[in-house]
């Protein structure tokens, strides 16, 4: 089987030889390389020109990391945006501490170089489900996925609806809120990933772990782990445009 990693931390992994390793043993083919600030995209962009062909690079600036100088970051990912596959992790978080207004300043002006530049996003969307995909929606963006989707399944569908994928973690074997938008998403619009080096029940992860997203998944929906596995893989190599 060859699988996908769609969204890793990378630039947080320790023994980062050892874990591509592992994730290769298992049948990961390929890994975005996801940012979240000015010091994460300059690690991601060191590691993907290492393991070119093998890790993609992915430019954000996450909603937990924002600063004083958000334009000053933004000119930075448009320094070397065309050197990513797309722009992420970028978005809205309401749960957490940083002012709504500076997060929607933020995701605005990445949805502009997203829109400009013809990149696809990676949207963290936490507690802010509606108002990250309506401002999506209303720049025109054509490529987004909505990372880690636990949210409400009315918004869920309009996602859906727009053409935009989903993406499930391992949290898909005991999350019932990303259980249950997992379980009503086609497989035509699933994307796998691992968001490593994240915890899972106390447990750090590695990209390796992205076996536990598919069996999760095809245990979900009750097909095959192989099938399961090639449709989300087509759905990564056509949405992010890279070649196995």
């Amino acid at each position: 089987m060859r699988l996908v990693d769609c969204h890793a931390h990378l630039a947080e992994l320790l023994n980062l030889d050892q874990e591509l390793e592992k994730a290769k043993e298992v049948g990961v083919r390929a890994i975005v390389a996801v940012g979240t600030d000015k010091t994460s995209n300059e690690i991601v962009g060191r590691i993907s020109e290492k393991y070119q062909g093998y890790v993609f690079p992915a430019l954000g600036l996450h909603p937990w990391n924002l600063g004083n100088d958000i334009e000053k970051e933004v000119r930075s990912i448009e320094k070397h945006i065309e050197e990513c596959i797309a722009l992420g992790e970028v978005g809205l978080d309401f749960k957490y501490q940083t002012p709504r207004e500076l997060q929607t300043k933020a995701f605005s002006l990445i949805l502009d170089l997203a829109s400009r530049y013809d990149k696809p996003i990676i949207v963290h969307s936490r507690w802010a489900w509606r108002e990250a995909f309506e401002m999506v929606r209303d720049v025109g963006i054509k490529r987004a996925v909505f990372h880690w989707y636990s949210g409400p399944l009315d918004v869920m569908r309009e996602i859906l609806a727009e053409g935009y994928y989903i993406s499930a973690t391992p949290a898909v074997e005991f999350s019932e809120a990303h259980k249950r938008a997992i379980r009503e998403i086609p497989l035509e619009r699933l994307l796998l990933e691992t968001d490593s080096p994240v915890k899972y029940r106390g447990v750090p992860s590695g990209p390796q772990d992205i076996t536990k997203t598919l069996e999760g998944v095809a245990r979900l929906k009750e097909v095959e782990k192989a099938k399961v596995a090639e449709i989300t893989t087509e759905n990564a190599t056509e949405f992010f445009n890279i070649k196995l």
